[in-house]
């Protein structure tokens, strides 16, 4: 694995938010063309590793280096310009706005975006719901759009927190489908997941999080062996 191009390494990060200390010591990396998850139970610190990345806690420690850049002095418009994009659970799309509004609107962190056809190409439902205001979507749709909006801006790091939770099977299905043709295409991509059984086929490898600290890392070719393992964390 290590020949491949390294998008993320953590090394001994701590995170804060006022007097609380979330993070304690993560080490990771996330290779070009990964997938990864971070699993845990509720409160184990996989959000706050996803807004610790983007700068958007309280304060950091450690070292992040992201795309070869050393990003824990960087402030968090700098940091995405470097080719992430975070997709947190509030989705961030222009509720005034139409669906195509939405797709022209985002800046462009850099210039290969996803094209507008191949937006359409990837989400039918959204090219079938392109004239309609962003507030007339369903929560499916608006997952949809969030995720097609940080495609556009050209993030080539894509951060995901929790994009399939409360979403209808078919709707959970397709972005299992979509992460899959990312994947494809050399996208990176760091997925804070519940659904493990939406997570499992699609992810290369997973890092499991407790209190703060990461616990057990499981290859997906480990996943049969280390079931048990994984259940006795996750509480399953």
């Amino acid at each position: 694995m290590s020949s491949h191009r390294e998008k993320i390494r953590i090394n001994n990060l701590h995170a804060f938010y006022g007097e609380s200390h979330i993070l304690h010591g993560i080490d990771m990396t996330v290779n070009q063309g990964e997938l990864v998850t971070l699993l845990g139970r509720n409160g184990s610190g996989r959000s706050t590793t996803l807004k610790a990345i983007m700068n958007m806690v309280g304060e950091r420690s450690g070292q992040i280096v992201i795309n070869g850049h050393e990003t824990i002095q960087m402030p968090a418009h700098k940091i995405a310009h470097l080719g992430l994009g975070f997709c947190p659970e509030e989705r961030g799309i222009f509720s005034s706005l139409n669906v195509e509004e939405n797709l022209m609107l985002p800046p462009n962190v850099r210039s290969d975006g996803v094209s507008l056809e191949e937006i359409y190409d990837m989400f039918p439902n959204l090219y079938e719901r392109r004239t309609s205001q962003g507030t007339r979507l369903s929560g499916g749709e608006q997952q949809m759009l969030a995720l097609a909006r940080i495609l556009r801006t050209g993030a080539n790091i894509l951060l995901l927190d929790e994009i399939t939770e409360g979403l209808a099977p078919v709707i959970v299905q397709k972005l299992g489908e979509v992460l899959s043709q990312l994947k494809e295409r050399g996208l990176t991509i760091l997925l804070v997941e519940q659904n493990f059984r939406f997570a499992a086929p699609i992810a290369d490898r997973h890092y499991v999080m407790e209190h703060g600290h990461i616990v057990e890392e499981v290859h997906a070719n480990e996943l049969a062996t280390k079931t048990e393992l994984l259940n006795t964390y996750l509480g399953v």
